[in-house]
């Protein structure tokens, strides 16, 4: 059975904790990405490992550099359209869990087979 998918909505989360990720939009999704490393290997609660993570970013992120243990998805326009695209190509083949706290997305991946957990459960740098 493949590894389950986690796929990150990186604006999204950088967005959810008020620390001035506005100043810095890229520095932050970095900061995200490097938190979400370790995931591959140790995977959260409830989600065993070896997990394979996405990081779905979008504008100034866009940019950002690869880092082993993440894909980065590389969002051309909208980065929620870019997080449904990755859900349709792997949902229901394989686990899907989204990371999002947007109630739009939410409906999307839910109604394609994919789970869906707050900002709050992955790790930030």
């Amino acid at each position: 059975m493949a590894a389950p998918l986690l796929v990150v909505d990186a604006a999204n989360v950088v967005g959810s904790v008020p620390d001035g990720w506005w100043r810095d939009r890229a520095g932050a999704t970095s900061r995200l990405r490097d938190g979400l490393t370790g995931i591959r290997t140790a995977g959260l609660p409830d989600l065993p490992p070896p997990v394979d993570v996405v990081l779905v970013v979008e504008g100034k992120a866009r940019d950002i550099a690869e880092t082993p243990g993440v894909r980065l998805e590389r969002a051309a326009g909208s980065g929620d359209d870019a997080i449904v695209a990755v859900v349709a190509a792997e949902a229901p083949a394989r686990r899907v869990v989204v990371v999002t706290a947007d109630r739009g997305l939410r409906e999307r991946v839910t109604a394609l087979g994919a789970e869906v957990r707050g900002p709050t459960s992955v790790p930030r740098r």
